[in-house]
């Protein structure tokens, strides 16, 4: 069996490597992830510029891939270019600060990945871990995180899903550990509203311009049985089914139109 591992933190984070040690034993893994820090890319794919590929000597000794382009741009090259066959399993992650909510989703590099691999038809798992400090979230490289017990978590769904796949229905999961976990258990819930409510800083250049960076604060208005309450509220390991097809009610459409 193989795993394909990605991620939107970079090749050399320390996040991918972990999910490479929880999963290695279970089947061969290939490492293949953007040269560096794409968070925020979304599912972005890389159609104006040339990509290349880098082989990379991973802390731990093993080969891994550098992609000069997005989270999806090392997916299809992985898929389509290095790898000789489809993955029985995709990991992307295990990505430093959660992801939650249904607004922020699509924004995520570590989803953007994952979602690509779920489009072919591979069980998928995108993986997240909950920091109490948001200034390492954007680093490039190694990062002074615990990642035992989300790799112990992995572990545990990537055993059932190489064993017996997702059910019929579900493209890929949505796995948010917490920076504290009260146990050792999965909590299935669903997407939240929002991950964070936007706020926007002006500031002057030299020359007195302004500027303006994109930043946020938590959303705090879930409710029991979201994924933003469970696990930052009840410290619970949150799973959350997705799919890709995001088709509506047409009946609704067609009634509404007529």
């Amino acid at each position: 069996m193989k795993a394909l591992i990605s991620n939107d933190d970079g090749i050399t984070a320390s996040g991918i490597l972990a999910s490479k040690k929880a999963v290695e034993d279970l089947c061969d893994t290939y490492v293949v992830a953007p040269e560096t820090q794409q968070s925020g890319i979304g599912h972005a794919l890389t159609l104006t510029e040339p990509l290349r590929v880098n082989e990379h000597t991973l802390r731990d000794g093993s080969l891994g891939y550098g992609v000069t382009g997005t989270p999806t741009d090392a997916v299809t090259l992985a898929l389509f270019e290095i790898m000789d066959e489809k993955p029985d399993i995709m990991i992307s992650g295990i990505n430093t600060g959660y992801n939650l909510g249904q607004a922020e989703l699509t924004t995520s590099g570590t989803l953007g990945a994952a979602i690509e691999a779920a489009s072919f038809g591979i069980p998928t798992i995108a993986i997240s871990q909950e920091v109490t400090n948001d200034k390492i979230k954007f680093i490039t490289g190694e990062v002074g995180i615990d990642f035992d017990f989300a790799g112990k978590m992995l572990k545990k769904l990537a055993k059932i899903i190489l064993k017996k796949g997702l059910p019929e229905g579900i493209d890929l999961l949505n796995v948010n550990i917490p920076a504290n976990p009260i146990n050792e258990e999965f909590e299935v819930v669903k997407l939240g509203k929002r991950m964070y409510l936007p706020v926007i800083e002006k500031r002057l250049d030299p020359r007195d311009k302004p500027y303006y960076w994109i930043g946020g604060d938590p959303y705090d208005l879930d409710k029991p049985g979201s994924d933003g309450y469970e696990l930052r509220r009840a410290q619970k390991t949150t799973v959350t089914p997705l799919k890709i097809d995001l088709t509506s009610d047409m009946s609704l459409l067609k009634e509404w139109i007529s």
